[in-house]
């Protein structure tokens, strides 16, 4: 029963990482989108009036996603609780990447609170 717990596991870590990925792509590609809407109402020589509204809508979508990377951090972090309760806490299963707990806290606080700052 281990082994299949453990192989179950493995497979939800895996899909885990995939989706945290993701959703960091995701805030990477919308922060860098939003970004440039300025750039390219300058560049077309158009007036600060133009675009605002998809900017606005931009920022939201950002922030959106950057709350719901936190949602997904505490998804994680659950799922490491249950590990834990299924007998399974010798097995690591973080990425290469992966912060303690109160660092990836404080930088997710940080994020989000940078993002609503700008919008």
């Amino acid at each position: 029963m281990l082994k299949q717990r453990r192989d179950a596991a493995e497979r939800l870590a895996t899909r885990l990482f995939a989706t945290e990925k993701a959703v960091d792509e995701a805030i990477c590609r919308m922060a860098d989108l939003t970004g440039y809407m300025p750039t390219a109402r300058t560049d077309a020589k158009l007036s600060a009036v133009f675009g605002q509204e998809a900017i606005s809508q931009a920022a939201a979508t950002l922030s959106a996603l950057v709350r719901a990377r936190g949602q997904l951090v505490a998804t994680h972090n659950r799922l490491a609780e249950t590990r834990d309760q299924i007998g399974l806490q010798a097995m690591a299963m973080g990425s290469d990447d992966m912060k303690p707990p109160v660092q990836a806290k404080a930088q997710n606080e940080d994020i989000v609170r940078l993002v609503d700052d700008a919008a």
